[in-house]
């Protein structure tokens, strides 16, 4: 289970504490340029953090089904409003006529609207004594939606606003109980968001391994799915291969639902299409699966270059050390 996986980072409870009204805020930026950089990223304190909000997330979401009931506070109603503008503009935004069958240009003109907006987009989330924080907060939310130049999305961009729900809890905007909901209404509908923006415009995967990754775009709900399982009286590993039960249970549990699009938009026999989550399917129980899926993320993606090379640090998510 995750508390195998201590972290010295923090989580959402003590997090507000740390950032006081005087503290200055600044614009994230590139810190990672070259492989030996790695050791930087590990060594810091943004990396403790990160993961420290993955597993107290991976904790609270334990047991528990989408469907059940928690508290929506004022912030993630604001959250949900701001993805709902982002859904919005994707109707507003449709793809072009071009030759080339991925990548619609289209992205581009909506991913111009987020980059104009997105400061005044979060300044809206936070509170009032916290707006001076928008500029940098802004950066993790125009970097979670994929990338412009290539029309791609990866597990980066899913990093990314993981690192902006993460600095929405540092400055106190979001709290310990709004732990559900960052994972079951906040995530769930980003995902959502994300889901119409790869099908609209027929965005790449980012640095896809094919049949060898776990998933072309997603990883997160595949960890935090896996936690909802656990201590589950009957459905085990196994049964995600049954469509049948997939279908039943999808509204439920978030790694059903990733499975039900897999389902849906691959083709031929589940093993070829998605390998490892097959080998996957044979693991024995849930404990084992969210270890081995932590495990997982940290080394394929959070410990690769190439992933980790456009994480931006600023005040919140620094590049230092963690102090010993």
């Amino acid at each position: 289970m995750a508390e195998t996986e201590q972290q010295s980072g923090s989580a959402p409870e003590d997090e507000a504490a740390e950032v006081k009204a005087d503290d200055t805020f600044m614009v994230p930026k590139k810190e990672i340029n070259m492989v030996p950089d790695m050791g930087k990223w590990k060594r810091s304190q943004a990396y403790a953090d990160y993961m420290g909000f993955i597993l107290t997330l991976n904790e609270g979401v334990k047991g528990k089904k989408l469907t059940c009931e928690y508290k929506v506070s004022e912030t993630v109603e604001k959250l949900i409003d701001l993805l709902a503008t982002l859904d919005r503009w994707i109707n507003e935004t449709p793809p072009v006529d071009q030759p080339s069958r991925f990548g619609n240009k289209a992205y581009r003109t909506w991913y111009a609207k987020l980059d104009q907006e997105a400061e005044a987009l979060v300044s809206a989330v936070l509170p009032a004594d916290k707006k001076a924080a928008a500029p940098e907060i802004a950066v993790y939310l125009k970097e979670s939606v994929g990338n412009s130049t290539r029309i791609d999305y990866g597990t980066g961009h899913e990093a990314a606003f993981a690192a902006f729900l993460c600095c929405l809890c540092k400055v106190g905007a979001l709290r310990v109980d709004d732990q559900l909901a960052i994972v079951f209404k906040v995530f769930n509908r980003y995902l959502s968001v994300m889901r119409k923006l790869q099908r609209t415009y027929r965005m790449e995967p980012a640095g896809s391994q094919g049949v060898w990754g776990l998933d072309d775009f997603q990883f997160l709900p595949f960890i935090w799915g896996s936690s909802q399982f656990l201590d589950h009286p009957t459905l085990e590993p196994r049964h995600f291969i049954d469509e049948r039960v997939v279908n039943e249970h999808h509204l439920d549990y978030m790694f059903l639902d990733c499975i039900k699009l897999i389902n849906e938009t691959k083709t031929g026999p589940f093993a070829e299409h998605s390998n490892q989550l097959w080998n996957i399917s044979a693991v024995p129980s849930w404990s084992k699966v969210n270890q081995g899926l932590i495990r997982m993320y940290k080394a394929e993606c959070l410990e690769k270059f190439p992933v980790i090379q456009h994480f931006k640090f600023g005040s919140l998510l620094s590049i230092q050390p963690v102090k010993p």
